[in-house]
């Protein structure tokens, strides 16, 4: 999600079936549910080689967690699946510590609405990809911990990460409709910034946010490659198969540099590849990137350098925001670049999200409703070139 795309997120928030997309032919004695990763770093879904491009569903759970009354996400993946979009990234957690505090206080009534949205995905045949904690503040401030702690495995916010990915996991691992696990989102662009303390998380009491913000507040990127590892290594006890994402975006183009020196030079090539690496420490599976704007290029470049390293690249987001005349363009480009680079999984930003109706929302019945009927050609051209 773009820097802008994110304030608008959190001020907002605070006021026939796909079938898979297969593309060869299918590994003996392997009938793995959702996307695995094979030894030779080949994605796998059901043994076979994969590829597919989904959407982002950011709030197909969170508005029902937050009103049991909306089940909007059934008609959501109805439009998925007729529309032939295989899969959804969607948040799955509260945003805010208020909103995941039920998570805490009845667990029961928590999980029957996840259960809720699980089922209708399998129903329609759409795959989810849910991220677990999302916001980089949540955890921390509903424990009562700053938000360096997530470095720190010994402490009440690694506690819940255990308990929460050991919950969700152990309930859905043998759901059809679990394709693979994430972390949460962009947690990498906040991390070891030179001017840390201007980018500390939002103050907002009355969600359940601290009443101020210390640099104990400000993470590094041994943090979050601390809690990344945690994460998966946590997955791994329960779901030994599937894959696995940190949900980052690309590193800022300075990210070696703001770790290394406290500066913003501008990052060697090879620089990029050690942070975008780096990132993803096993048993993570996946590289993850967002791609906006001028990433045409770094599309590439990641691709390649996650293929080298034998691990499926992942660009959770893509997309361009404004009406038609002001996106096309630049939304074609990032797909042609996705779907020529031979991407394994890439997700658009974003379906069904009223929050953001002005510049990135996109429906099927909406005026940005090309991009979705653009990345279901995509798939079918996937499909075709498929192995048979």
């Amino acid at each position: 999600m773009t820097g802008a795309a994110r304030a608008a997120l959190a001020f907002g928030l605070a006021a026939a079936s796909a079938g898979p997309v297969a593309t060869g032919p299918a590994a003996p004695d392997v009938a793995a549910q959702g996307l695995s990763v094979r030894k030779d770093g080949v994605l796998l879904k059901d043994g076979r080689p994969f590829r597919a491009i989904g959407v982002n569903y950011f709030n197909a759970f969170y508005r029902h967690l937050k009103d049991p009354n909306d089940t909007g996400y059934e008609e959501g993946f109805k439009a998925l699946a007729e529309a032939k979009i295989p899969f959804a990234r969607i948040m799955g957690c509260g945003f805010w510590p208020v909103e995941q505090k039920p998570y805490l206080d009845d667990k029961e009534e928590f999980f029957r609405r996840f259960d809720d949205v699980v089922k209708s995905a399998e129903r329609h045949g759409i795959g989810l990809i849910p991220s677990l904690f999302w916001n980089v503040s949540t955890v921390p401030d509903l424990v009562g911990e700053p938000v360096g702690e997530w470095g720190n495995p010994k402490s009440r916010t690694h506690e819940h990460l255990r308990s929460y990915v050991k919950d969700v996991v152990t309930r859905y691992r043998d759901s059809p409709a679990i394709w693979g696990w994430e972390f949460g989102n962009e947690f990498n662009l906040g991390a070891s910034l030179p001017n840390a303390s201007e980018h500390r998380p939002q103050v907002v009491p009355q969600l359940g946010t601290p009443a101020s913000r210390s640099a104990k507040d400000e993470w590094t990127v041994e943090t979050i490659r601390t809690a990344f590892a945690a994460f998966a290594a946590e997955v791994r006890k329960h779901d030994p198969r599937r894959a696995i994402s940190t949900g980052d975006a690309f590193p800022r183009e300075s990210a070696w540099h703001n770790w290394k020196e406290k500066s913003w030079t501008k990052d060697a090539p090879e620089q990029f590849v050690e942070m975008l690496l780096g990132n993803a420490p096993a048993p993570v599976d996946l590289v993850s990137v967002h791609a906006y704007g001028g990433d045409v290029r770094r599309i590439r470049e990641a691709q390649a350098a996650a293929a080298k390293a034998g691990k499926p690249l992942f660009v959770g987001e893509f997309g361009a925001p404004g009406p038609p005349e002001k996106s096309e363009a630049e939304f074609r480009a990032l797909l042609a670049a996705i779907e020529e680079a031979q991407v394994p999984l890439a997700a658009l930003w974003v379906f069904d999200f009223s929050g953001q109706d002005r510049d990135w929302n996109v429906t099927p019945s909406n005026a940005r409703a090309g991009q979705l009927r653009a990345v279901a050609e995509a798939n079918g051209r996937i499909r075709s070139a498929a192995p048979k």
